[in-house]
């Protein structure tokens, strides 16, 4: 596995300190997008006021709960996290287009997070992260590239095009603002991809890869050091 030394020093040091206990409580909250559709989250209260915050985005297929034992963790770190059900997920608007494989609409509902997160006055607007996995993943780099007050992201199983979501062009817009790839070295494809994604852009792309963590939020099972790894990353970058 390819580890940064500065890097992971730090993930140690985060673990030990959060303890990556689970005792942040989610709030039920909800939001429009701009064609209408309402969208289901869960916020994550930060531990202290106001704090930065990481929007959080699931795969194909699955919610938002993907993602609560990694909230949790980042709220108690003094994190606050949004982890949202895309359309036609979770407890979100099921769309009468279901079916139709138009995945760029989804990245209405990130812009939809992002003015959610905008209102909060805990959160500091200067501070806000974005992660996300395989179709999140790209959905996630997708709005960065249009959107400067994204600070850094953390992508999980990117794909360079995740069923005609093509993301290359749109890593090198995010510019200097830092990435971190996550991969396993089983997952062929992310792997590739993840390759040519780090030298995208000119700025600080690290990559994290993991042996035998299937792909994905996932690999948050398989691999117990990948949640404090995006705690660490998330508290480097949003400084």
């Amino acid at each position: 596995m390819r580890r940064p030394r500065l890097f992971f020093a730090l993930v140690a040091a985060v673990a030990a300190a959060v303890g990556i206990s689970l005792e942040a409580r989610d709030q039920r909250v909800s939001f429009r997008t701009s064609d209408g559709v309402t969208i289901s989250a869960a916020w994550f209260e930060p531990s202290v006021r106001p704090a930065p915050a990481v929007l959080l985005v699931h795969m194909l297929g699955r919610s938002r709960r993907d993602w609560d034992s990694l909230a949790s963790s980042l709220a108690d770190s003094g994190i606050g996290a949004l982890a949202l059900d895309l359309r036609g997920h979770g407890d979100s608007t099921h769309t009468a287009t279901e079916g139709t494989a138009d995945y760029s609409s989804m990245v209405r509902d990130i812009e939809a997070g992002r003015r959610y997160l905008a209102t909060r006055s805990d959160v500091q607007q200067s501070r806000i992260g974005l992660a996300g996995a395989s179709l999140g993943a790209n959905l996630v780099a997708l709005h960065a590239a249009a959107d400067a007050g994204v600070a850094s992201l953390a992508l999980l199983s990117p794909s360079l095009d995740y069923r005609g979501l093509r993301i290359e062009a749109a890593v090198r817009k995010v510019g200097s603002r830092p990435i971190l790839l996550i991969v396993s070295d089983e997952d062929a494809y992310s792997r590739r991809s993840a390759d040519d994604l780090k030298k995208a852009g000119g700025g600080i792309r690290e990559l994290l890869t993991l042996s035998g963590a299937g792909h994905g939020t996932n690999m948050l099972g398989r691999a117990p050091e990948l949640g404090p790894a995006l705690v660490a990353w998330f508290h480097r970058t949003l400084q």
